[in-house]
């Protein structure tokens, strides 16, 4: 028995203008709708849109509302909700523009400390996208100017509203950004040791100790200063580092039983442990690894 060989006719000029002129049809359709929709209906469906998740349509509602009815009394709520969709939508560009936006035009507005939050937010979660909420990614290693932001927008709500009932959210996040700073200066100072700039490696160092107290990056801050005074031949200073360290922090990994700077951490020992082909290349190939102080799996510890 053969085996047919016909194929479903291919749709014709006329097929797909039909089908075309019916989704046009049903846009202009749902367009009409939204004309006709009240400032309460516009609002109340976006509320839905927002409860189910729906953050796309919430936003095209919440915008619409406020073009077609800017001075009803749902538009001021509507521009808040709006900073939400937009940041629940992966939107964090646009939130932050819309949450300044009301900032501007309504700063004595009761819920306005809401605005400066949801700044902040948006600012906190900016850069963490697909990738970052699903793989282990080092966020202190990324570029530090929206942590910044960040830190300065939940400052700003504190100062100006510090009985707020984001003030609690704010401050925790603060402490972490703080965290989060600090550890960016020391993979920056361990970066200039890769490129033997010790004297930038030790000014990092320090300005985490002075400008970042509590934080756990402080040891390594220490220890940072260490190293790199010890490599500039400042033993006044690399001994008063090492006190510091000594004092407050004798587990630090860069210290041994006695609390004396561990040799492998010196970055002179490692070079004269250079391999055969580093120093048949004169120090291109197999160069010995730099210094590098992180003691968060210290932390993880107890």
């Amino acid at each position: 028995m053969l085996k047919s060989t016909s194929r479903k006719p291919a749709r014709t000029p006329a097929v797909i203008c039909c089908i075309a002129l019916a989704l046009l049809l049903a846009a202009c359709s749902s367009n009409d709708k939204k004309e006709n929709m009240t400032e309460r209906d516009l609002y109340m469906e976006a509320e839905r849109y927002l409860r189910n998740d729906n953050y796309d349509l919430a936003e095209k509602d919440l915008q619409l509302l406020e073009s077609r009815f800017p001075f009803g009394p749902y538009a001021e709520q509507a521009q808040l909700e709006l900073i939400y969709a937009q940041y629940r939508g992966y939107k964090a560009d646009a939130a932050i523009a819309s949450a300044e936006r009301f900032i501007r035009l309504h700063p004595q507005h009761p819920n306005v400390d809401y605005a400066y939050y949801m700044k902040g937010l948006a600012n906190y979660t900016e850069g963490t996208g697909l990738i970052e909420r699903f793989l282990p990614t080092d966020m202190t290693e990324r570029d530090p100017g929206k942590a910044l932001q960040s830190f300065e927008d939940f400052r700003q709500l504190l100062n100006r509203y510090p009985d707020s009932a984001f003030a609690g959210d704010a401050r925790a996040r603060m402490t972490y950004l703080r965290a989060r700073l600090a550890r960016y200066e020391i993979n920056v100072a361990n970066y200039y040791f890769r490129r033997k700039a010790y004297l930038a490696a030790a000014n990092r160092g320090r300005y985490v100790v002075e400008n970042y107290q509590q934080t756990e990056a402080v040891p390594d801050g220490l220890a940072v200063m260490v190293q790199a005074y010890q490599l500039l031949d400042l033993n006044d200073l690399a001994n008063d580092a090492l006190t510091v360290l000594r004092t407050n922090y004798p587990q630090h990994p860069s210290l041994d039983a006695n609390g004396n700077f561990i040799k492998e951490f010196d970055l002179t020992a490692s070079l004269q442990r250079r391999s055969l082909t580093n120093k048949m290349t004169f120090g291109l190939l197999d160069n010995p690894p730099p210094p590098k102080f992180d003691n968060r799996a210290e932390y993880l510890k107890y």
